[in-house]
Order: structure tokens, then C-alpha cells, then sequence
């Protein structure tokens, strides 16, 4: 890296507007984006790559896809297996919901470094929030921190790839806020884990969601079959 430019970053791009606005963040820091994409068998992944890869083109990044079953056939989670419900949304449960993929993101993390060895890249955004370790235990700040230093051990020598979760402290209407101030297309993402349009506007995503744009005196732009008030206490 020369003049002080950051160099290039991958970001886990889920098609959602967390790492949307992860990948807005890491632009704005001077990055060369590269985003990365998995499939690996959820309710929603046409939509999500359909979404990723608009994002990409938005952002003017480099995009790869990825398509693994292991998850899917590992099960345990009601986004990889038909035969397990979405749940309503319960915004004040600390328990782990059953849309937990057990282990996702380390499986996801792995990946996103491998490619960021193999192409030289500094970093590895990802959009988790503190909104989601209350339930989801691979979203805390520990395990990042941790995350970091597998990879730390775990590369070549002379190898330096950050792990960036810019969001662990923030709430979804903070990066709803930011993600409007730096102009990212959210009507290119898309959160249900439900339905691949209309958004069902009634699991834990599309409330968390709508809760956001709700507070912000914001209207979302994508289209839901009902648009519940998540305002209210």
C-alpha cells in the first residue's frame, strides 16, 4: 500500500442493508471493495444474491459468489430447513431465536479470509450489530476479537487481515441513519427471512428493519405484504 490508501477490503454481503452500509462504510474509508456472496441453502437466497450482486455494481466492487450446502445439511435452523417455521417477531426476546444457523459466521468469517489471502486484501467487513449478539452468540464483540486472532495465527507470515465489524455497538437505526447519510441503495437489499417478495414485514428481520426506518421518520423502500407500527412500546 502506498499514499496512504487503505488498499482493498472484503465484505461479507449478506444482499441486506447491514452489510450494505458495511460496504458503504469500508468506500468512504478509501477502500477497494471486493464483495463476497454465500449461498448455502436459506429461504431467501435468490433474492439475497440477486440483491448482493446489484449492491456490487452499485458500489463499483468486485463480486464473487459462493454456494455451499454444509450449512443446509448440517440443519438446526429454521432459515436451511422448510421444515421448521420463521417465527413472528419478538424484538424483546434475549433468546436465541430459530433462525440461529449455528455457527454461521465463523463458517462465512473462514471464508471471507481465505479470499482476502488469496487476492491480497487488508480487510474483512461485516455488518453484525448489537441488536443481534443479544441472540445471536457468533454477533458478539468477544467473538470477532477472537475471530481476529485465528486469523492472525492462522495466515501466511507477513499476511495482515483485519476483521472489521463496524456496527458491534450500534443499534439497527443507527446504521439505517448513517447507511441513509451515505446514500446507500437500500432498495437494492433485502432482509425477510421469509419470503423473497414481498418482504413478510413480520419475522425478526423485517422488524428490526422496519423499526429502524419507523424511528427515523424514514418510509423503507422495498415492498411488504403488511407494514406493522414497531414504534410503539
Amino acid at each position: 500500500m502506498s499514499g496512504g490508501h487503505p488498499g482493498r477490503a472484503v465484505v461479507l454481503a449478506s444482499g441486506g442493508m447491514d452489510s450494505a452500509t458495511a460496504a458503504a462504510v469500508a468506500r468512504e474509508a478509501g477502500y477497494d471493495l471486493h464483495l463476497l456472496h454465500t449461498s448455502y441453502g436459506q429461504r431467501t437466497e435468490t433474492k439475497e444474491y440477486e440483491c448482493a450482486s446489484a449492491q456490487a455494481e452499485a458500489f463499483d466492487a468486485a463480486f464473487r459468489q459462493l454456494t455451499t450446502d454444509h450449512l443446509s445439511a448440517v440443519g438446526g435452523s429454521s432459515l436451511t430447513d422448510e421444515g421448521v417455521d420463521v417465527a413472528d417477531a419478538d424484538l424483546e426476546s434475549d433468546e436465541v431465536p430459530s433462525s440461529y444457523v449455528p455457527f454461521r459466521n465463523a463458517n462465512l468469517l473462514s471464508m471471507a479470509v481465505s479470499y482476502a489471502e488469496a487476492h491480497d486484501c487488508d480487510a474483512v467487513f461485516v455488518g453484525a450489530h448489537s441488536e443481534d449478539f443479544s441472540g445471536y452468540p457468533d454477533c458478539r464483540p468477544a467473538f470477532f476479537e477472537a475471530f481476529q486472532r485465528v486469523v492472525d495465527v492462522g495466515t501466511k507470515e507477513g499476511t495482515d487481515i483485519a476483521i472489521e465489524a463496524p456496527f458491534t455497538e450500534w443499534s439497527k437505526t443507527d446504521i439505517a441513519e448513517r447507511g441513509l447519510e451515505l446514500g446507500v441503495p437500500y432498495d437494492l437489499t433485502w432482509s425477510c427471512y421469509r419470503d423473497e417478495a414481498p418482504a413478510c414485514g413480520t419475522c425478526d428481520a423485517c422488524a428490526f428493519r422496519l423499526q429502524a426506518f419507523q424511528r427515523l421518520g424514514e418510509r423503507d423502500p422495498i415492498d411488504y405484504a403488511e407494514r406493522p407500527d414497531y414504534t410503539e412500546p
